[in-house]
């Protein structure tokens, strides 16, 4: 064990498809009160990765960054190493709002239920799906990503797109996929407040600490402050309004 405290302890763990943080405490009698499996917890790297993968918009027609960047203002993952890198990405009509209406049901959410699509070529490498959607404004912390696809690329390299709508998911493990290929419908399922996509590159299948790698798309055309510009190589941030 690591970080031993009296009642607790940290016993690092080599499972099938990484390494995990075991935690372990015990209650006045020596019984099991608390155990808990997380990513391991690491300083930060003073090097920034970025993907080698030639990659598009996971998406069609315009959506809104709120969150994405290389600082916490900027990008609130910044302080999750295993996410650090990682967009949250909205749909947001002229007046800069997610939904019309009250927004109390998802399909007041423009978000909801448009396509997410293949960033590039690759394989499935893991799927959860029936996961149910949130009411707006309640989440689901039991199963954070919620619905979820990760696809394999050539390099080695791994993209991972979260919060499908329930049962939507039209890919299954073992697909091979294209780019541009529907991978099943933006929802509001697990650790989500609102209709949106959670979408990051990473170097491991699932989440792990510092996985996550800076993303930069191939080609993408960017509006911001009035202006619209073609961007090529480029890593979107916050308050960028973006499409292939």
């Amino acid at each position: 064990p690591q970080n031993n405290s009296p009642g607790s302890a940290i016993f690092p763990a080599d499972f099938e498809r990484g390494k995990m943080d075991l935690f372990i405490a015990l209650d006045a009698e020596r019984k099991i009160a608390g155990f808990r499996i997380s990513p391991p917890k690491s300083g930060r790297s003073a090097n920034i990765s970025r993907n080698k993968t030639k990659m598009n918009l996971p998406f069609k027609g315009e959506w809104f960054v709120f969150w994405g960047g290389d600082t916490v203002s900027q990008n609130y993952h910044q302080d999750a190493p295993n996410q650090r890198f990682a967009f949250d990405i909205v749909k947001v009509d002229e007046s800069g709002k997610t939904h019309k209406g009250d927004g109390r049901k998802n399909e007041d959410y423009y978000a909801f239920g448009q396509e997410i699509i293949a960033t590039a070529d690759g394989v499935i490498a893991y799927v959860v799906d029936g996961i149910h959607d949130n009411i707006p404004g309640e989440m689901n912390k039991m199963y954070v990503p919620g619905n979820l696809v990760v696809i394999k690329h050539a390099d080695g390299e791994y993209s991972l797109f979260a919060h499908f709508k329930q049962n939507s998911i039209r890919v299954k493990v073992g697909d091979k996929v294209i780019k541009g290929q529907t991978l099943g419908l933006c929802g509001n399922s697990g650790n989500s407040s609102e209709a949106h996509l959670h979408f990051q590159v990473q170097t491991a299948p699932f989440f792990e600490s510092e996985a996550s790698i800076k993303t930069f798309f191939e080609k993408i055309t960017v509006k911001r402050g009035g202006k619209t510009e073609s961007k090529t190589d480029y890593s979107p941030v916050k308050g960028d309004i973006m499409q292939n």
